[in-house]
């Protein structure tokens, strides 16, 4: 049995006559840049998450990008920032001039961890990235006690965590600004890169909506030195269709979740730890394991696919070489990235097929 990692064309079958009249209402009305249905999405996900504001964007990326820009980050700046996260969440800082200062994280959330974050605040520091890895939230507590302490704004990203809570509250909504991805493969997924910047500061929100269309108020007259990354009107409407599925696909990932963990709960591996102030969407199945690689091998012969988040942690990354880390610095993270593995957890994932995955998951355990 063959068994995607993911499945896109299932979901889009299973709203196909939706999607396709948004589309072609698009089509027929022409709007295709900051069209109506970019401020409808835009209105519903301030709705879903408890904000006042939401910006669409190009992408998950230029969401972390402009965010940091919209509170000042540049040249000099320090932003804290995990090392065991996906290279955007550094990359924003650098191409800001900006310096990544990279933080261990919890070996069984995979979140950073906040404990570990004061002793690398320096006069330098600006903010604090924490990311909502998987689908479970930081310990935003903690994270926010520390950025009062000391002056540092917070920017959530949560490119994988939308629908995902901390203590009954919507991830991206409690720190200064929230960040959310809809690369396709995301738990909400666009046909295509997108993005979103959440917040309840109309500052910040007035200067990511003049960033987002080239710095520019009115057309031409250009105020600040912007981009071109505006959410395109066809992605807002597909979206937007699917954004009255998310809770639902949400709970199947659980569900899917929770079939796994008891079928493995026995077996020497590391399952995923749900904290008890979060709500975990699992955008991402993650359990850990000394020999990662036979299981990648065992899978691959079984027509299993499955994804390695992330194989090098970003303080090792070459592109990183100048900041001087070397390997020991972040344990934890180096540990993590030699022993993850992600299986597929989609909601359309198939009674049959989980099966078919954990059977050949002991099968490999019980060698």
């Amino acid at each position: 049995m063959k068994v995607p990692l993911l499945d896109l064309t299932r979901q889009y079958k299973s709203i196909k006559n939706e999607i396709d009249q948004a589309i072609s209402k698009v089509l027929n009305h022409s709007l295709f840049i900051l069209g109506p249905e970019v401020k409808s999405f835009e209105e519903k996900i301030a709705k879903y998450c408890g904000t006042k504001y939401a910006i669409g964007v190009a992408s998950g990326t230029d969401a972390l990008l402009l965010s940091l820009r919209a509170i000042g980050v540049g040249q000099g700046d320090e932003v804290i920032v995990p090392s065991f996260t996906f290279y955007a969440t550094a990359g924003v800082v650098t191409r800001l001039g900006g310096t990544p200062v990279f933080v261990d994280n919890d070996p069984f959330t995979y979140n950073i961890d906040p404990e570990l974050i004061e002793k690398k605040i320096t006069k330098k520091t600006k903010a604090i990235i924490p990311v909502h890895l998987f689908g479970q939230c930081v310990d935003m507590d903690a994270i926010m006690e520390i950025a009062r302490k000391h002056n540092l704004k917070v920017i959530e990203d949560a490119a994988q965590a939308i629908s995902a809570e901390y203590k009954k509250r919507k991830a991206g909504s409690l720190g200064d600004l929230g960040c959310f991805s809809f690369f396709p493969s995301k738990n909400l997924g666009g046909a295509g890169d997108g993005g979103m910047v959440i917040t309840n500061d109309a500052d910040l929100a007035e200067k990511i909506g003049l960033l987002r269309k080239l710095g520019a108020q009115p057309k031409y007259f250009h105020r600040v030195i912007g981009y071109n990354s505006r959410l395109d009107t066809l992605q807002a409407a597909i979206l937007e269709v699917k954004l009255k599925y998310l809770d639902g696909w949400s709970t199947k990932r659980r569900e899917h979740a929770e079939v796994y963990n008891q079928a493995f709960k026995d077996l020497d591996v590391v399952l995923p730890k749900e904290e008890k102030s979060s709500y975990h969407i699992y955008n991402q199945y993650t359990i850990a394991l000394e020999n990662r690689d036979g299981l990648k091998e065992h899978l691959k012969k079984n027509e299993i696919r499955f994804d390695v988040y992330y194989p090098l942690p970003m303080h090792l990354q070459e592109c990183y070489k100048d900041l001087g880390y070397k390997i020991g610095d972040l344990p934890v993270s180096e540990k993590c990235s030699k022993e993850v593995i992600s299986l597929p957890i989609y909601p359309e994932l198939t009674k049959e097929e989980q099966t078919f995955v954990i059977d050949k998951v002991r099968e490999f355990m019980k060698k």
